[in-house]
């Protein structure tokens, strides 16, 4: 009978651990990565189109003094600084009067090549970005 619980036991552990995700490394986000998509999951209905995209040439860039830039048509979109929360990127974005505000993006794929993070709430956006070699 011990011996069945530890079974029962070790398996469960093995399940756990299995199931669970290492949290992402600010490592792994340094760099360029060019939007490929961007979705409104809270509404469908507001689309911006991948040819649209595509003209904005948007990129997100991550910086090892963990300041962080995003680029849309060839101006600088929002700039602040970042740090790792578990899945999260937690940002804080420098406004134009001197203040700041923060928020999350959350971090649903990071591999080397690819990226998928989106805000929350109901205003959400969740973006698709491929790792740009060479920046």
């Amino acid at each position: 009978m011990i011996k069945h619980a530890f079974y029962i036991t070790a398996l469960s552990l093995i399940c756990c651990f299995a199931a669970c995700k290492s949290t992402i490394s600010a490592d792994d986000l340094y760099g360029r990565w060019r939007y490929l998509k961007i979705e409104k999951p809270n509404d469908p209905g507001d689309v911006i189109s991948d040819a649209a995209v595509a003209a904005q040439s948007p990129y997100i860039q991550f910086s090892k003094d963990n300041s962080l830039v995003i680029m849309w048509g060839g101006k600088v979109l929002s700039h602040g600084k970042f740090t790792i929360d578990g899945h999260n990127i937690r940002y804080t974005e420098s406004l134009p009067d001197s203040t700041t505000r923060q928020f999350p993006f959350w971090v649903s794929k990071l591999t080397d090549k690819d990226l998928i993070f989106e805000t929350l709430g109901h205003e959400g956006s969740r973006v698709t970005a491929v790792k740009v070699i060479g920046h």
